[in-house]
């Protein structure tokens, strides 16, 4: 009778607070910017330092309501929401954030995120895209190089050829350990074993042997990667130095981000995709927006991701500029990519099964963590 009456109580007490989400999940925007006034501020973890340009165009737009953007990367963004909602501290309005398989299970799955889609632009968003988790857009982890130093196009063809003795400390990446991003790319490449083990033969002449303890032709390439010493760094800014600085010889090649080709005129960077590789040159992956559970600005926080899906304007206008860049790809439909992009149906990428990724990544971070 007590567990009972307890149960019944503890569902009651819920429903306001559902009430007041779901009547805000309806809410037009400039319903929302009238209740974002009285809150007057709205925080956001981002993945992207672009946060700051968002951060003036909202300010711009909704006048009274403070935007104050953190520039997290995801691993840190799930630690720190974890410890403060485990300590009952509940700070921050939205995530913009990728590492999605660990979203799904460690955020969404537990109750400390909510997914909310805007109503104004539901209807131009592929449902794929607006559950479990809203997908703001796509960005990747591919395979970048020089190309002052290599005019004809990317030295590399072939995933298999970064195992070879002429590329040995000439491929970097972000350590996987410490960004998911990277864990993931391993990850689906792991989950090619086929595909892989087609390259092999189309690079070597040959069937792959694969070593016992490993599965399939996959974690084979990640293992031959590591060992041909294959070069971690802590961040992408010493990455893309390394690799698209102009006038380099004989750059290294990287998994990296196609999307920081934006910044090589500002500095000093030649890079460019390697998008004819077999069997793919990387990883499509999700960037999420989502609102953090008793967020202390409910209706800002909902008033800022339907902000960032931008305008009606092809391009997105301000709202999605920071964004509408080579590389980064909308998934509002409305929205047309940067005419510089390779076009996302030409991207040699593979888009992350979350689901799988998130059952076997771990088994990947055991290989790596054996191999560093």
């Amino acid at each position: 009778m007590f567990k009972t009456l307890k149960a019944a109580l503890l569902a009651a007490a819920c429903v306001p607070v559902m009430a007041v989400a779901q009547d805000l999940d309806t809410m037009s925007a400039a319903e929302l910017y009238e209740k974002a006034k009285e809150e007057k501020t709205v925080t956001v973890f981002s993945l992207s330092s672009r946060i700051a340009r968002v951060e003036k165009a909202f300010e711009a737009a909704y006048p009274g309501v403070d935007l104050i953007g953190l520039d997290l990367s995801s691993a840190k963004q799930i630690a720190r929401v974890v410890a403060e909602q485990q300590a009952g501290v509940h700070a921050v309005d939205v995530l913009y954030i990728a590492d999605a398989p660990i979203v799904l299970r460690d955020l969404l799955a537990e109750g400390r995120v909510h997914t909310y889609v805007p109503p104004r632009v539901a209807a131009q968003i592929d449902d794929g895209f607006k559950a479990p988790l809203l997908v703001h857009r796509l960005s990747t982890k591919v395979l970048m190089y020089n190309e002052q130093a290599y005019p004809d196009g990317s030295p590399i063809t072939n995933l298999w050829q970064l195992t070879l003795p002429e590329w040995s400390g000439r491929v970097m990446m972000v350590d996987p350990t410490q960004r998911g991003e990277l864990l993931d790319l391993l990850t689906e490449i792991a989950l090619h074993p086929e595909e892989m083990a087609a390259a092999y033969k189309a690079q070597f002449g040959g069937d792959i042997a694969v070593d016992s303890d490993l599965n399939g032709a996959g974690e084979q390439f990640i293992r031959n990667l590591f060992l041909n010493d294959l070069v971690l760094v802590s961040n992408s800014d010493d990455l893309n130095k390394a690799v698209g600085t102009k006038d380099a010889t004989n750059p290294p090649v990287a998994f990296g981000t196609y999307s920081d080709r934006r910044d090589n005129e500002e500095e000093g960077w030649a890079l460019q995709v390697a998008n004819d590789v077999e069997p793919a040159n990387g990883i499509l992956f999700p960037a999420v927006l989502a609102v953090a559970d008793k967020a202390p600005s409910p209706a800002a926080a909902r008033l800022l991701i339907d902000f960032m899906f931008g305008d009606d304007s092809a391009d997105g206008g301000p709202a999605f500029a920071p964004f509408n860049v080579p590389g980064d790809y909308a998934t509002r439909t409305t929205i047309a990519d940067d005419p510089d992009s390779v076009p996302l149906e030409g991207l040699n990428a593979w888009t992350i099964n979350t689901e799988a990724v998130a059952e076997h990544r771990a088994r990947i971070a055991d290989l790596i963590i054996t191999l560093q």
